[in-house]
């Protein structure tokens, strides 16, 4: 079967990021990627081996070309996807998924109207550890979880086209932008909370920093996150899992399963290598995320790890801790 042919559209952070999994994938081609600024569209294009199309009207009229990978700023993945499906287009999408959830609707509803598969990119479903963690919890490996901590925070990221992440309108804040990984990992782990209470702090920028609490039956879900602190601060994702039986503790090291009276271990996870040689293990769940919305196209299936239905339901839970933040602050 004939590659997959990558249309792309955002030439910035995550644009190279998913830029360089297309290079290394064996099923697919980036054919041509658009950006407005036609400076980073050039550099772009030549550091990936792909063509440049000045618009995304103009991408979208390629007849070359079955899918198109969004990669712009959270406010515009609307009209992009919407534009997409409409012209044929298979759709992968970056998160959040969109603003708020009447537009994550209408992007469901374009790609079922115009028949096409539209997947939202949530990569920490597809990191290794991450999903090593999920598989435990499904089998009850180590007996039912009975509680879970996620943690992810770090400095304002300053690296966004005209700052762009620093306009609540445009980004929705750190809760919407970073901590909406955790938010639909615990989804993707263990569905609706039964209930959620959240705080947290709000500046200039919107909703910075996050401390949320949900629970699942007796089990008890807490998670921290956001993007409020000083410069240079490392950033951190982490997680602790405590079961009856033993705990999954991923914090300043790799990955470590405990158990009673056991020696700790460390999970060993497969090195992916790319077609041209060479580890992709940088590149962490962003590859396994896009090779699995390929894989399935391929099929013609639909994507089965994150549909477009969970993630708009993440966005709701994340939108639903938002307004528990501000209702505080007033």
């Amino acid at each position: 079967m004939a590659n997959l042919r990558m249309g792309l559209v955002g030439c910035g952070f995550m644009g190279r990021m998913h830029g360089n999994v297309y290079r290394m994938l064996d099923k697919a081609d980036l054919v041509a990627a658009t950006d407005r600024s036609s400076e980073r569209l050039s550099r772009y294009a030549q550091e990936m081996g792909c063509e440049s199309e000045p618009s995304l009207e103009a991408l979208l009229a390629r007849e070359d070309i079955d899918a198109i990978d969004v990669c712009l700023p959270t406010y515009l993945h609307k009209e992009a996807t919407l534009a997409a499906a409409r012209a044929g287009k298979h759709v992968v999408c970056e998160k959040p998924m969109a603003l708020n959830a009447a537009d994550a609707e209408a992007m469901i509803e374009a790609a079922r109207e115009a028949g096409v598969r539209l997947m939202i990119a949530h990569c920490i479903r597809f990191w290794p550890e991450y999903a090593l963690l999920k598989q435990i919890v499904d089998d009850r490996r180590y007996g039912r979880l009975l509680s879970i901590n996620l943690t992810r925070y770090g400095e304002f990221p300053s690296w966004s086209s005209e700052n762009w992440l620093a306009d609540e309108s445009k980004a929705g804040g750190g809760v919407l932008d970073m901590h909406i990984h955790d938010t639909d990992f615990i989804h993707y782990l263990l569905g609706d909370p039964d209930s959620i209470s959240s705080w947290g702090t709000v500046d200039e920028r919107g909703p910075g920093h996050v401390f949320t609490t949900m629970t699942y039956g007796s089990t008890v879900a807490h998670l921290e996150g956001g993007w409020n602190l000083p410069s240079h601060t490392p950033f951190k994702m982490a997680f602790r899992a405590i079961f009856e039986r033993g705990a999954a503790i991923m914090d300043a090291g790799p990955l470590t399963i405990y158990e009673p009276g056991k020696d700790p271990v460390v999970p060993e996870f497969a090195k992916m290598e790319a077609q041209g040689g060479g580890n992709i293990s940088d590149l962490g769940g962003y590859f396994v995320e896009l090779k699995d919305f390929i894989d399935h196209l391929e099929a013609g299936q639909p994507t089965t790890v994150v549909t477009p239905q969970t993630s708009r339901r993440s966005l709701e839970v994340a939108l639903e801790e938002i307004a528990q933040i501000k209702a505080k602050h007033q």
